[in-house]
């Protein structure tokens, strides 16, 4: 499978619209598209999905280091991958799109605001090249889209100004249906506002997708050695549904080779199936409060935790698990009770990191003294008591209160870490079953 960075030259320049427009130009070419994120982002791949019906691939460095990153992309499907950058081309210590494009070996595609401009459009491009070639980076900045480009003599312009080894492969015309409304944690999700079919097909007749194929490259494989770990006999119970909508298709994959997997929707009030252990995503219980308030699958997960059910809860998964959350407009609702502690939703984010933490003893999905990667965003605070459980220290990010992460009641975990497969922690969760 070949693929093809999209790097923007900053956040906001529209590589989410430019990423949807030009898989839909494969798509018509007859290509089968395999869409991906750089970053641990969980919005612009619901989008993808919305978009081409295939799930998107999480492409993160840290999250899941050079191999588990290739091993990662391989398990996609089709013939062409698309890969959406995060923030500007060379933003982030932790896993910038540079990286992940330099870890697989992928040309940059680089996606440029041209609303207002011509010749420093083509100046832009050339430098960041340069940009890489004096860093000694092995980054590949081998095409231009252009965002919100006019016709006629404004592409003329671009295009005849870019030098020739840095090829042009088309633009995206100024349209208002063309954009994706925001939220408090970002943008809405692709299932909830999905950007207009029709607004889509128009911008990707002006992408040049034979071009772009050109520039596509198929990255190296990861290291065969990692040996595979075994089926269990055990079956998770997965919670699906708004207020637990993030999870990476690579963890219930990795879930479903170990294990039989059985979702249920608490906000639904499905009720919780017989299983061997929980995982409950993060997302939006915020906006499904009252809903879970009274949901008899929070009320039996709960009993069941007490009873030594395993059960892992990332950030909204966490907030699920707390006595209360209450949200921006002051209404408080119950919820499980298996962990203590009450969830207050803020104005701002109170965290955006890539996140370590170190087991302080033997955890859920970690062994005392072992290390996890994984990252953080959330805007919820939580109130835990003086003489609470913690899982792990923090030794990058902020976790629950600043040092620590890892609610700990029973054989219940929970985390404001998202964790990819590659950490290992989901093995070890089933390992401990």
């Amino acid at each position: 499978m070949k693929g093809v960075v999209l790097g923007g030259t900053a956040s906001g320049v529209g590589k989410t619209v430019a990423t949807l427009a030009v898989c839909r130009a494969l798509a018509a070419e007859g290509h089968a598209v395999q869409p991906a994120k750089a970053g641990p982002d969980f919005i612009d791949p619901g989008h993808h999905e919305a978009v081409t019906g295939v799930p998107s691939r999480t492409l993160d460095c840290w999250l899941e280091r050079e191999d588990g990153l290739r091993r990662n992309y391989h398990r996609g499907e089709g013939d062409v991958c698309v890969v959406e950058g995060v923030m500007g081309l060379y933003d982030g210590d932790g896993s910038s799109t540079a990286m992940v494009a330099e870890a697989l070996e992928l040309p940059v595609v680089l996606v440029v605001d041209a609303s207002a401009g011509m010749e420093s459009v083509a100046a832009t491009a050339l430098g960041f090249r340069e940009f890489a070639a004096r860093a000694g980076r092995e980054i590949d900045v081998a095409g231009v889209l252009l965002q919100r480009c006019h016709g006629g003599r404004h592409e003329r312009g671009i295009r005849e100004a870019l030098p020739d080894d840095i090829g042009y492969v088309g633009r995206i015309p100024p349209d208002e249906d063309l954009a994706v409304p925001d939220r408090h944690l970002g943008l809405h999700m692709g299932s909830e506002a999905p950007v207009p079919g029709d607004a889509l097909d128009a911008a990707a007749e002006h992408v040049e997708a034979d071009r772009l194929l050109e520039l596509a490259r198929e990255p190296p494989r990861a290291d065969p050695s990692k040996p595979a770990s075994p089926r269990t006999d055990a079956t998770v119970a997965v919670a699906s549904d708004g207020a637990f909508a993030f999870r990476y298709p690579a963890t219930v994959e990795r879930l479903r080779e170990r294990a039989t997997v059985r979702t249920f929707s608490p906000v639904a009030d499905d009720p919780l199936p017989d299983c061997d252990a929980v995982y409950l995503p993060g997302g939006y219980p915020e906006l499904h409060a009252e809903a879970l308030a009274g949901s008899d699958a929070l009320a039996t997960l709960a009993d069941r935790a007490a009873e030594g059910l395993p059960v892992l809860g990332e950030c909204g998964g966490l907030m699920a698990l707390a006595e209360s959350l209450t949200t921006v407009d002051g209404d408080t609702h119950a919820m499980a009770g298996v962990l203590p502690g009450d969830v207050r939703m803020r104005e701002r984010y109170q965290a955006l990191d890539h996140v370590e933490l170190e087991a302080r003893e033997d955890a859920l999905t970690a062994p005392a003294g072992g290390r996890l990667r994984g990252h953080e965003f959330h805007y919820s605070s939580l109130d835990a008591p003086a003489d609470v459980r913690f899982a792990f220290d923090v030794r990058r990010g902020d976790g629950i209160d600043g040092d620590h992460d890892g609610l700990t009641e029973h054989r219940t975990l929970g985390t404001y870490c998202h964790v990819h497969p590659e950490s290992g922690a989901f093995d070890a969760l089933l390992d401990s079953l």
